[in-house]
């Protein structure tokens, strides 16, 4: 029986995909439920499985091609039980069954079905092999250490060799480029980012804040948090309560613009910056103010190991009223974000330095992080910008206020 390999149904705002990887060729064989083949779209990549055991016989849509809901990406044969014709189907250079077994005995690490997403987009990345890489995980399956460990010793190698190389050997030698399509994602990103430049009265405005009582909370109750709810105490679960306790004071900042319009949102639904393989997302995090903190650590938990694993859906990137970045994870000072449309603001939280500050007339060493809100000043005044700015900064340097919510 034929079966058409379909492109799944994308969501109501994309219009189009792009098929970004085929993990089978002509002549393999599938099993029910394997990944054949991802699709990229502008803001999430979607698997297509197999739809029963069977053999690809051919592929009509290539890598790199734009497609839409429901076209044909290509053609698999399905295998009924007991069919051995149609496993007869192999390119012309396979080798026969009795070449292959003592091959069988080891374990085959280099078939999709035994690779995470994640494995296999480390390798498609970096340019590497399943069958070059030793796994170590169960039944000789590749993990993502086994793959940064292959990363790494490769980084190893070429650093060895540029240093053998002599001076005149550097400067004389070809130089090389390499041209590489931009991806969908990357795409909407830099459209995003144009739009929010171009579209937006955008207006950056700073403080700092004292981060000993949080780090001295942390250091006090972090063991007993982890114990009783199953994840560490962070900093972006006081980030984000304090957040919502501001956004509650200035509606403004949680508002957004449409045409003529302003929307004032009476939810709050807050966009998390994550930094993965693909890009940078803002998965949301819905209803906020109605998460205890160990909720809140728990869920953002859940969005980065989607984000990592490539996971992430439509609906965890759709919507969301304001959005924290922090840059402090990749050892930023200060920075001016940029604002998510059609939002109207976004916070930049950035790395803890002990700095000398003055206290009480003393001056003393203080762990201290910048804080960067970028604001659309079409919507957003000087007053309610700084005022909101002061109360995440009130609300961080006395927490108990956001259990009391004063």
């Amino acid at each position: 029986m034929t079966i058409e390999i379909l492109v799944p149904d994308l969501p109501e705002s994309v219009a189009d995909a792009t098929v970004a990887t085929w993990h089978k060729k002509v002549g393999d064989s599938v099993k029910r439920d394997e990944v054949i083949v991802e699709i990229e779209t502008d803001k999430v990549v979607l698997e297509v499985p197999a739809t029963s055991d069977g053999v690809i016989t051919e592929i009509q849509q290539g890598e790199g091609s734009t497609v839409v809901s429901k076209q044909v990406l290509g053609i698999l044969v399905a295998q009924q039980a007991g069919d051995v014709s149609v496993a007869t189907i192999k390119p012309a250079n396979e080798s026969t069954p009795s070449d292959r077994q003592t091959a069988s005995l080891e374990p085959d690490n280099s078939a999709s079905d035994v690779l995470t997403p994640s494995v296999r987009r480390l390798l498609a990345e970096h340019g590497l092999e399943a069958s070059q890489i030793k796994g170590t995980g169960v039944g000789g399956r590749l993990t993502r250490e086994d793959i940064e460990a292959a990363i790494s010793k490769q980084t190893a190698k070429q650093a060895a060799e540029n240093v053998e190389n002599t001076i005149s050997t550097v400067a004389y030698s070809a130089r090389s480029e390499k041209r590489v399509p931009m991806t969908r994602l990357r795409k909407r990103i830099a459209e995003r980012l144009l739009e929010a430049k171009n579209t937006t009265a955008m207006l950056t405005t700073f403080n700092e804040v004292d981060m000993q009582p949080i780090m001295n909370l942390r250091k006090q109750y972090g063991e007993k948090f982890e114990k009783q709810h199953g994840v560490r105490l962070g900093f972006m679960s006081f980030y984000i309560k304090a957040v919502v306790e501001a956004l509650k004071r200035y509606p403004e900042v949680n508002a957004s613009i449409d045409g003529d319009d302003v929307v004032y949102h009476n939810y709050f639904d807050v966009s998390i910056a994550v930094s993965t393989p693909r890009g940078l997302v803002t998965p949301v995090l819905r209803d906020c103010d109605k998460l205890s903190m160990a909720d809140i650590e728990k869920a953002i938990k859940v969005l980065a190991e989607k984000g990592r694993d490539g996971k992430l859906t439509v609906e965890d990137l759709t919507g969301g009223n304001f959005t924290i970045t922090n840059g402090g994870v990749f050892g930023s000072l200060m920075s001016t974000p940029i604002i998510n449309p059609p939002q109207s603001a976004i916070l930049g939280m950035h790395a803890i330095k002990d700095r000398p500050v003055a206290l009480n007339g003393q001056v003393v060493i203080r762990p201290m992080m910048y804080l960067a809100l970028s604001y659309d000043h079409r919507l957003i005044d000087g007053r309610e910008s700084v005022g909101f700015l002061v109360a995440i900064k009130d609300l961080l340097e006395d927490p108990t206020r956001l259990l009391l919510e004063i």
